[in-house]
């Protein structure tokens, strides 16, 4: 599974640790967030994150 990073705080958003702080279980795909998923560093928005190849 691809890693996704904000392109505002540079927070990196990896799948397979997920961020069960906020309800989102490890083995959670970006893709799979909720559209209203917020960066939890920033709060930017799913719109704001780029995938790293």
């Amino acid at each position: 599974m691809a890693k996704w990073q904000c392109q505002v705080c540079e927070y990196i958003y990896d799948p397979e640790d997920g961020y069960p702080d906020h309800g989102v279980n490890p083995g959670t795909p970006f893709e799979n967030l909720p559209d209203d998923w917020v960066c939890p560093s920033c709060g930017s928005g799913k719109d704001m994150y780029k995938k790293l190849v």
